[in-house]
């Protein structure tokens, strides 16, 4: 259904840039920008408007930063509120978000990004070329359209319906336009349509920023594989993420998952003096670009803390002088719970399995990486000694938005869903090269197309070389994802590929479900902080049409044994899936 929403909700008068500015009630499109809106009727035909209007979409971007990760987190499982959370956080953690009133809940900053790229993607003359026959505006125009993808995703995550709109608002007969208000798979579908033309093109290089500016971009591929898997092209997605690894580097090179973990020592022989080693710490402590680095993209946010768009993810995870060493959020009870259950296996140089005590005291037991990443002390404040907390996640000002974990945990999502369980097992727990392939994988596929659909994922084993097959630590480049703080993921025999039990008639879908639990659950210890949690269980609930699923989730935060008490503070019926997505005068949302 289509709806006048702008003139609904009482938008002023818009002119262009060069004029008048708008009036009347808060408006959600913004026509003025720094860097993209001029005269209507302009068009962007010179070189130098490439980086007057990437950095105006970089800057409109910033805005919603900090709102990709905490609406994406906090309304999950993994972290919790404590004294010091703000009122505005606190609504979002108790699914109170009903009005315009919270700072988080402004939909308007997101359609400033859009509308910053519709004028763009509209008066960028992609036929124009320099003196090498070469298109200068192609990459550009490639850029513009996935920032707007992605800000599309964001916001129909978080609100669940919204207005579609892929031309530039400049004038007041722009506001009478029936926009269609769509949802996540209706967008996601126009979304992909519009992407794939271009998912090939380079992105654009300039100096300028404070970072890296290959780190500025949104991988077009990364993002349809997203789109795909929102919308159930399941096949499509993980090839997509597939695409991305495999030419990260250039044709025919390598994008592996590293070997970076949290470990003990293979031949630890007391536990109890903590003494284990961590590699995993520095996925986040860089923000370089290089062929081997964890981090893929970010949003460049300013370094000064009077600038209105500064980041705040650090003074909220962390204590920090400028928040009086009082952190607004926490791992939650579940998060921690879940840690400890992992069951650690180390292997050590003698070719034994030896399994790690699950009676260490806090920060020993099961998976590491919660307390690689998450540093508890005490610190004098302003002579007061107070419990601080450093999250190591947030060591910049920059606001990350994907890295290599996350595609491999996205690519072996989309290949369970597509009906190869295996395969996704297999990234989780040995890491994958083509022999792994060959011998795992391959002699369970049920037919040809099957066959040959796996054998399109080519992890050449000079190039992808895994551990279980080669223990020698020098040679190898990739491990299991559940290996970076689980220890020697191959040998553990708490960790295997799940085995329907009698009785069950759908061998596959018992095993699809029971990889795609283990998919989230490595989800949650590798991406913890990071805005992907709520977005995580959200998908599944959809895609299993069981929206208890993500409500269960919710009401453990603080401990199976305390989902009574969350279940009384969170008001509105997790069951209900409108509860899920926030509204805005109730005209954005459901």
């Amino acid at each position: 259904m289509k709806t006048n929403i702008f003139r609904i909700i009482g938008l002023g008068m818009v002119a262009t840039a060069s004029a008048l500015s708008i009036t009347g009630c808060q408006d959600f499109f913004e026509p003025e920008s720094n860097h993209i809106i001029f005269a209507d009727g302009d068009h962007l035909n010179n070189p130098t408007d490439t980086v007057y209007s990437m950095v105006g979409i970089l800057q409109k971007l910033q805005a919603i930063a900090d709102r990709s990760v905490l609406l994406g987190e906090v309304r999950g499982d993994l972290v919790d509120v404590n004294e010091y959370t703000s009122a505005d956080l606190r609504d979002i953690a108790l699914f109170e978000l009903d009005d315009s009133a919270n700072v988080y809940n402004q939909p308007r900053d997101y359609y400033a990004v859009i509308n910053n790229c519709n004028y763009y993607i509209t008066r960028a003359d992609t036929a124009l070329k320099n003196n090498r026959n070469e298109t200068i505006f192609m990459r550009e125009y490639a850029a513009a359209k996935t920032y707007r993808a992605w800000t599309y995703l964001q916001l129909v995550l978080a609100y669940g319906k919204v207005p579609f709109v892929t031309e530039p608002i400049l004038w007041s007969g722009d506001l009478d336009r029936d926009y269609p208000k769509l949802e996540v798979k209706d967008i996601c579908e126009r979304l992909i349509a519009d992407l794939t033309p271009v998912a090939d093109e380079n992105i654009p290089l300039f100096n300028g920023l404070t970072v890296d500016s290959r780190l500025a971009y949104i991988p077009t591929k990364i993002l349809l594989g997203d789109l795909c898997l929102w919308a159930g092209r399941y096949r499509e997605a993980a090839q997509w993420y597939y695409r991305y690894i495999s030419t990260r580097n250039g044709e025919q090179s390598a994008y592996t998952v590293g070997t970076g973990c949290a470990a003990w020592a293979r031949d630890e022989k007391d536990y109890r003096n903590r003494g284990w080693n961590n590699s995993y710490t520095t996925f986040f402590l860089s923000e370089s670009y290089g062929t081997d680095i964890e981090l893929i993209s970010l949003i460049p946010c300013p370094t000064g803390t009077a600038d209105l768009n500064y980041s705040q993810l650090r003074n909220i995870f962390c204590s920090t002088n400028d928040n009086a060493c009082q952190a607004q959020l926490e791992p939650s009870d579940a998060l921690t719970d879940l840690s400890e259950a992992q069951v650690y296996c180390n292997y050590n140089t003698a070719n034994e399995v030896v399994y790690v005590p699950d009676d260490l005291s806090d920060g020993g037991r099961g998976d590491l990486r919660l307390n690689s990443i998450v540093l508890g002390y005490t610190t004098n404040y302003d002579n007061t000694y107070r419990q601080a907390q450093e999250i190591y996640k947030f060591s910049s000002t920059n606001v990350r938005t994907y890295r290599r974990a996350m595609v491999y945990l996205r690519m072996a999502e989309a290949l369970n869903r597509a009906g190869y369980p295996r395969f996704a097992y297999e990234i989780l727990a040995d890491g994958v090269n083509d022999s792994i392939v060959r011998a795992r994988i391959l002699p369970y596929c049920p037919t040809l197309t099957d066959s040959m659909f796996v054998q399109s994922f080519s992890f050449p084993e000079n190039r992808y070389i895994v551990r279980c097959l080669d223990t020698k630590a020098s040679d190898i480049n990739t491990i299991g994802l559940h290996s970076r703080g689980s220890g020697w993921t191959e040998f553990n025999e708490h960790y295997a590929f799940p085995v329907a039990p009698e009785g069950v008639t759908d061998t596959l879908q018992y095993q699809i479900e029971k990889v795609e639990d283990m998919l989230m659950d490595e989800g949650a210890l590798e991406l913890a902080f990071e805005g992907q949690r709520f977005y995580d269980l959200m998908r599944v609930a959809l895609r299993r049409n069981a929206p208890s699923y993500l409500a269960e989730k919710v009401y453990a935060r603080r401990g199976e044994d305390r989902k009574g008490e969350m279940r009384s503070l969170i008001r509105p019926q997790l069951t209900d899936m409108r509860s899920w997505y926030m509204s805005w005068r109730g005209q954005i949302g459901y």
